[in-house]
């Protein structure tokens, strides 16, 4: 059911651009520059990556007291920065960091600042970086002014089913995804592979080899096995986010794109460099989506074995790295 009612319409977009490593003074100019020039599109919401803040990967290989160094609080210098760019462009900005919590910990989180002054932060529920980063505990929906819920999945939150069903049973219509991913060397046989950085590093002169890879099984062709069904199983749109190039001895590749209610890809890019994707997210989509009509079709009765330990089960870092076979009973 298509609409052209203003308010059923949200401008969103989603952007991809390579953080400097402990840099968030840098990173911070790049968000306003991108921000900014977003805002002048007429976007409402702007999503940036995972950690954008201060890089990704090379937080695996740093010391516990360093990354109480680099951590700040989600009401911290760099946050409020965001928050202060919310209100002056007056457009909703999502960035990633690592979150000192109160509670004296480490979390992965992403922080939403809206242009009313409020703030919403989710903490990565699947953290496997560092074994000083903690996994968070709870799902993550909220109202916006555009009376729009939004919930946030972090990364691999996004790649267990449960994750994405519960954020849309808790009434999220708008999914952001950030990531940092393409190009990790998974263990699968069939996952994916490291793509080689001098196709990054040669990327102006042989641009055609780089987006090969970008669009190949090691970047876009992996997101479309399980991506767009996040979106389509449970009638909602996705913001897809994602670092770009050189992240510690990996290469990301971006694929940042808009996904809608029914699993189709309207708006993307493979382009090997910084970018911003923005689409008009057409809400009067989702309430005859196949998937908002298949989840009225749910027997929650018989879900008990989703909520039962099954004697399997690792802890995080331990399920992510692993390259043991999984036993079949």
């Amino acid at each position: 059911m298509m609409s052209n009612d203003p308010q059923l319409t949200l401008r969103a977009s989603t952007v991809q651009f390579e953080a400097v490593p402990d840099r968030p003074d840098l990173n911070l100019k790049a968000i306003r520059r991108l921000a900014t020039m977003a805002a002048e599109d007429g976007t409402q919401l702007v999503v940036f990556p995972e950690m954008c803040l201060i890089g990704y990967w090379h937080l695996r290989r740093q010391t516990t007291q360093r990354l109480k160094e680099l951590a700040e609080p989600d009401d911290g210098a760099s946050i409020r920065v965001v928050s202060g760019l919310s209100r002056e462009l007056g457009v909703g900005i999502g960035v990633g960091y690592l979150e000192a919590g109160r509670d004296g910990r480490l979390y992965n989180s992403y922080t939403v600042c809206l242009p009313d002054g409020s703030q919403h932060t989710h903490r990565k529920i699947h953290a496997f970086e560092h074994e000083a980063i903690e996994s968070g505990s709870r799902f993550t929906v909220f109202g916006t002014p555009w009376g729009v819920k939004i919930g946030i999945l972090i990364c691999w939150d996004n790649n267990l089913v449960e994750n994405a069903r519960a954020t849309a049973l808790l009434g999220a219509t708008v999914l952001l995804a950030p990531h940092q991913t393409g190009g990790t060397n998974s263990p699968s046989p069939r996952g994916m592979k490291p793509i080689p950085a001098t196709l990054w590093e040669n990327r102006a002169a042989d641009p055609d080899a780089i987006q090969a890879a970008i669009r190949g099984p090691h970047g876009r062709e992996w997101l479309m096995r399980w991506l767009p069904a996040r979106a389509h199983d449970n009638g909602i749109f996705i913001l897809f986010s994602n670092g770009v190039g050189h992240d510690d001895n990996e290469i990301r590749t971006g694929n940042a794109m808009i996904i809608d209610p029914y699993g189709s890809i309207i708006a993307e890019t493979w382009v090997a460099d910084e970018a911003i994707v923005t689409a008009d997210l057409d809400l009067g989509l989702i309430p005859l989506s196949t998937g908002r009509r298949w989840i009225r079709g749910r027997r929650p009765e018989l879900y008990a074995i989703l909520n039962q330990k099954q004697g399997n089960e690792f802890d995080v870092r331990a399920a992510r790295f692993s390259a043991d076979p999984v036993k079949i009973q």
